[in-house]
């Protein structure tokens, strides 16, 4: 693909995005670049360990980029696209990897008729078993999900849903790895009780499951040390966690899965 790419945000997501495009050798390492709010030593790990481009000048990083993908903080994010905003164009591919920050907030905060793509992966992508969930915004093409897709599937597998199921996919996917693998079938079926058709969350589910148990094999930390990377405070993760403290764990699968997604909703609202 010969495109530049461009990442705000350099966390633990954004890295193994880098990781796969560059193993799978889909965009050159010199065509990626890096960024991010404030941390310089990230940027120095991120350039050594990929050889990719870090820069601390934002706006002319993205102003020279075709897909601008947004890997910052929820809480940053409005103050990240407002800085940014200037510098984009209709012709430019934005792709976020936020949770719960909708294509349509994104559309009104850039000001123009710019294509937004929304990602959902899993931080299973660390090891290239995320599964990712897509889907468009209002001014996105076949070609745009094309490449959204050809990106992603570095990490994992993918599948295109309707944006609104993003909140079912952010519980069972994004959320799923700190639930500690409970049962598939309750899984499913909280998913299919909040709108997500069946074959899809059955995949998504499936390979959340594959991709939590090589983590659990190949990462050298605990199951609880891995459940707190993921528990990010006031996030869909700590939302489900608090009710397994309170209820039996085979009754509660199906209301954490809810109220993962609840909170999906209301940090989608706030944005």
């Amino acid at each position: 693909m010969d495109k530049k790419i461009a990442f705000i945000g350099a966390g633990s997501l954004a890295e193994s995005i880098i990781s796969g495009i560059i193993k799978a050798k889909v965009v050159s390492k010199e065509n990626i670049f890096v960024t991010n709010k404030s941390n310089i030593n990230r940027l120095e790990y991120i350039q050594a360990g990929y050889q990719v481009q870090c820069r601390t000048n934002k706006e002319e990083m993205t102003k020279q980029a075709d897909i601008i993908i947004l890997a910052m903080k929820p809480k940053d994010a409005k103050l990240s696209l407002e800085s940014i905003r200037g510098y984009v164009n209709k012709d430019q591919l934005i792709i976020s990897v936020i949770a719960g920050l909708s294509t349509a907030t994104i559309e009104d905060v850039i000001g123009i008729d710019i294509p937004v793509m929304r990602v959902m992966p899993n931080t299973s992508a660390l090891i290239g078993q995320s599964a990712s969930a897509l889907s468009c915004g209002r001014y996105v093409t076949e070609e745009h999900i094309q490449t959204t897709d050809l990106l992603f599937k570095t990490v994992g597998i993918t599948k295109l849903v309707d944006e609104w199921d993003m909140h079912t996919v952010t519980a069972i996917s994004g959320s799923g790895p700190a639930f500690i693998y409970y049962l598939v079938e309750a899984m499913e079926k909280a998913a299919v009780e909040s709108g997500l058709d069946r074959a899809t969350a059955s995949d998504l589910i499936t390979q959340t499951v594959i991709g939590a148990g090589e983590m659990l094999q190949q990462s050298g930390d605990t199951p609880a040390v891995l459940r707190k990377k993921i528990t990010s405070p006031g996030g869909t993760t700590e939302a489900g966690l608090a009710d397994l403290d309170k209820n039996d764990f085979q009754n509660i699968i199906q209301s954490c899965i809810n109220h993962a997604r609840e909170r999906s909703i209301v940090i989608g609202k706030s944005e």
